[in-house]
Protein backbone atom coordinates (compact mmCIF):
# COMPACT_ATOMS: atom_id res chain seq x y z
CA UNK A 1 0.00 0.00 0.00
CA UNK A 2 1.30 3.49 -0.82
CA UNK A 3 1.07 6.43 1.50
CA UNK A 4 -0.47 9.75 0.57
CA UNK A 5 2.90 11.53 0.41
CA UNK A 6 4.18 9.06 -2.21
CA UNK A 7 1.25 9.76 -4.52
CA UNK A 8 0.79 13.54 -4.42
CA UNK A 9 3.34 16.32 -4.94
CA UNK A 10 4.39 18.41 -1.99
CA UNK A 11 1.43 20.61 -1.14
CA UNK A 12 3.72 22.94 0.81
CA UNK A 13 5.78 23.66 -2.29
CA UNK A 14 2.66 24.22 -4.35
CA UNK A 15 1.31 26.62 -1.73
CA UNK A 16 4.55 28.62 -1.74
CA UNK A 17 4.45 28.86 -5.55
CA UNK A 18 0.82 30.04 -5.46
CA UNK A 19 1.66 32.65 -2.80
CA UNK A 20 4.66 33.71 -4.89
CA UNK A 21 2.31 34.41 -7.78
CA UNK A 22 -0.11 36.41 -5.64
CA UNK A 23 2.43 38.30 -3.53
CA UNK A 24 6.04 37.68 -4.61
CA UNK A 25 7.82 38.91 -1.43
CA UNK A 26 5.65 36.65 0.74
CA UNK A 27 6.57 33.64 -1.36
CA UNK A 28 10.27 34.48 -1.07
CA UNK A 29 9.97 34.97 2.69
CA UNK A 30 8.30 31.58 3.08
CA UNK A 31 10.74 29.72 0.83
CA UNK A 32 14.04 31.45 1.71
CA UNK A 33 13.38 33.49 4.84
CA UNK A 34 14.03 37.17 5.44
CA UNK A 35 17.43 37.88 3.97
CA UNK A 36 19.22 38.97 0.83
CA UNK A 37 16.84 37.24 -1.59
CA UNK A 38 13.88 38.84 0.17
CA UNK A 39 15.37 42.34 -0.19
CA UNK A 40 16.20 41.67 -3.86
CA UNK A 41 12.63 40.56 -4.44
CA UNK A 42 11.20 43.66 -2.74
CA UNK A 43 13.30 45.86 -5.05
CA UNK A 44 12.32 43.85 -8.14
CA UNK A 45 8.64 43.96 -7.17
CA UNK A 46 8.81 47.73 -6.66
CA UNK A 47 10.39 48.08 -10.12
CA UNK A 48 7.57 46.03 -11.60
CA UNK A 49 5.34 43.14 -10.65
CA UNK A 50 6.63 40.80 -13.36
CA UNK A 51 10.35 40.90 -12.38
CA UNK A 52 9.42 40.23 -8.75
CA UNK A 53 7.06 37.46 -9.83
CA UNK A 54 9.67 35.73 -11.98
CA UNK A 55 12.27 35.94 -9.21
CA UNK A 56 9.87 34.61 -6.56
CA UNK A 57 8.63 31.68 -8.63
CA UNK A 58 12.19 30.83 -9.68
CA UNK A 59 13.29 30.73 -6.02
CA UNK A 60 10.22 28.73 -4.94
CA UNK A 61 10.80 26.13 -7.67
CA UNK A 62 14.53 25.73 -6.94
CA UNK A 63 15.67 23.52 -4.09
CA UNK A 64 17.08 25.47 -1.14
CA UNK A 65 20.86 25.86 -1.09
Amino acid sequence: MTTHSEVSPSSGGLLVILLSILLPPLGVALSRGIGTQFVINIVLTLLGYVPGLVHAVWLAARPAD
